[in-house]
């Protein structure tokens, strides 16, 4: 039985071999970046250097020296929100965050007495743009998903950017199931800083990502430590992108990374969002007909390739599990990381399977993803 992957929303499993072989060669012969000026060494910066270039340039950043990386996109909004976000301050965020987002809120509400604003999702996905409205008053810090990791809608971030900023706060985007997967340019976006990650898709190794800074953010660092430069300062570096990068970086990682960017760069951004989106839509259009399925989201009006569904009232995990053991389709099922997201699609027990394409799949992962859902909603109804 061939392996389906259509769990691409949680990492891409099959890379480009460009990937694969810079990560190998990287392995075999880079030293510590930064510490030193060797051979070995200095090929190890200049990929570090190369990703940043690669990073910024892919999703429309500021220049090589606005990248700072981290371990993923999580990393990377802990040290955005934390850096940014004041003791007593107020941030808001919407119903649609993952926990890398929701989790370091509340930890700065429970530690550091900041008031948390939560906007409203309706039942179908969407954004309730009054209620981010309101929820603006007074605030200082906004931080966002582009696209839900739930549903795959994807929310007009340049318009959320733009009214943060007239509310007088900054904007954090967390860019983690959209980098790559959704033309991003993040300096139309609008917003301050934008959080990725390396291995979902921008084809990256796991162990990669990071934030893009808009020029003249101070950012307050989450780690200290070393850096390879200003060795005698009492206190880390405070200029980018080495303000937020404590430690040896994870150079081979980093290399892979860079050569996904460059990848994706050769393919196009837009025709690879255009040929998973062509996927995600045949897939949802065709299963929305079959009976005992229910499609979640889509109230945005864009999906970043990724189509949530039920099959009656079976728990997600029956669902998921029998996709896989039987048909050898992977996917995802349960709460992935995003409890208000649950609450406001009603799926806070029954989860939701997610199917999420990329640019590794074709049309006969689509044919037997829609063949597997309608036997199963076929045995499960009992029709």
């Amino acid at each position: 039985m061939s392996l389906v992957y259509l769990d691409n929303a949680a990492t891409t499993q099959h890379k480009p071999q460009a990937v694969i072989d810079a990560v190998a060669a990287a392995m075999c012969s880079f030293g510590g970046p930064g510490r030193g000026s060797h051979q070995a060494a200095l090929d190890a910066s200049l990929a570090v250097f190369g990703a940043r270039q690669a990073v910024s340039n892919l999703l429309g950043g500021w220049g090589a020296a606005s990248v700072s990386f981290a371990m993923n996109a999580t990393m990377a909004l802990n040290i955005a929100i934390d850096g940014l976000l004041s003791e007593g301050g107020c941030a808001v965020t919407t119903a649609a965050s993952h926990n890398s987002v929701l989790r370091p809120l509340f930890r700065a509400r429970d530690e550091r007495g900041c008031t948390v604003r939560m906007a409203r999702i309706a039942p179908d996905g969407a954004l309730d743009w009054d209620d981010y409205q309101r929820s603006l008053e007074g605030a200082s810090l906004v931080a966002a998903t582009h696209a839900s990791n739930v549903t795959g809608d994807v929310y007009d971030v340049a318009r959320m950017a733009h009214m943060a900023h007239e509310a007088g706060a900054l904007f954090v985007l967390d860019a983690a199931q959209t980098a790559g997967a959704w033309p991003l340019n993040v300096v139309d976006t609008g917003a301050d800083a934008v959080c990725f990650t390396g291995h979902k898709s921008l084809y990256g190794p796991q162990g990669t990502g990071g934030l893009i800074v808009r020029p003249g953010l101070e950012i307050e660092p989450l780690l200290e430590g070393g850096s390879g430069v200003h060795s005698f300062d009492e206190r880390h570096p405070r200029f980018m992108p080495e303000a937020l990068e404590a430690g040896t970086a994870n150079a081979h990682g980093l290399a892979g990374l860079a050569a996904g960017c460059n990848w994706l760069a050769d393919q196009g951004v837009a025709s690879v969002s255009e040929r998973i989106a062509a996927m995600a839509n045949r897939f949802a259009n065709e299963i929305s007909a079959v009976g005992g399925v229910r499609l979640l989201g889509g109230g945005s009006g864009q999906r970043c390739g990724i189509v949530a569904l039920n099959v009656g009232d079976v728990d997600s995990g029956v669902v998921s599990d029998a996709l896989s053991q039987r048909y050898g389709i992977c996917t995802r099922p349960g709460a992935h990381c995003a409890p208000l997201m649950h609450k406001a699609l009603g799926t806070e027990t029954q989860g939701v399977v997610r199917f999420s394409f990329g640019a590794m799949n074709d049309d006969a992962d689509v044919d037997a993803a829609i063949a597997a859902t309608k036997e199963l909603a076929s045995e499960f109804s009992g029709e």
